[in-house]
């Protein structure tokens, strides 16, 4: 196996780990072990666990710099919101972990959390919030309505519908081949409470 592919192989291996028990959760021979790789391998590629689990948290987060794609649409503030619901949706069928290195930062947060999961979740709040406050202004939504909260009833909107997966599965589909109609449906909601 070449250097590199013992590099991808530690990072696939440690998203998936760390994704099921968290960064203290896993040991770093358990890394090595299932890695099939020497502990020293893992301090030579990312100076131990610590980095490791850096490196997979950016990974993990760096699909939130899309969000600025939808801050420069130059489409309505109606489009940009439909526009976040449905990247949210994508991002989260493309990276199965993130929801569990999410919630997992959110409510035990590591060292990482202040330098990677904190700036981008306060730039995605921030950015709904500036798309909100300008249908505000433009008349698209109502009067008196407060943007952070709005944002944060959106966001969880969508975050907790793959959150509730396990819990939910029976009860409702979360299958891709629903995802236009999931996004219909909250538009339909988001729409209903603010248009005015």
């Amino acid at each position: 196996m070449a250097k590199k592919d013992y590099r991808n192989n530690l990072i696939e291996t440690a998203t998936r780990l760390f994704a099921e028990r968290g960064l203290n959760g896993v040991s770093i021979r358990e890394l090595s072990k299932a890695a099939e790789v020497s502990i020293s391998m893992i301090s030579y590629h990312f100076g131990g666990k610590e980095g490791l689990y850096s490196l997979v948290l950016q990974e993990q987060f760096a699909c939130f710099e899309q969000i600025e794609a939808i801050r420069e649409m130059q489409d309505s503030p109606v489009a940009k919101i439909e526009a976040y619901i449905r990247w949210s949706i994508r991002r989260f069928r493309e990276y199965p972990y993130l929801m569990r290195f999410y919630t997992s930062e959110l409510t035990n947060p590591t060292p990482y959390f202040a330098t990677i999961v904190d700036p981008a979740i306060k730039k995605i709040i921030r950015i709904l919030m500036e798309i909100i406050e300008e249908g505000t202004c433009l008349g698209h939504f109502r009067k008196g309505l407060g943007a952070g909260d709005t944002v944060l009833a959106i966001v969880g909107m969508v975050n907790y519908y793959f959150l509730s997966t396990l819990a939910t599965r029976e009860i409702v589909s979360h299958s891709p081949e629903r995802d236009d109609e999931v996004i219909r449906h909250y538009m339909d909601l988001f729409g209903k409470g603010i248009l005015a």
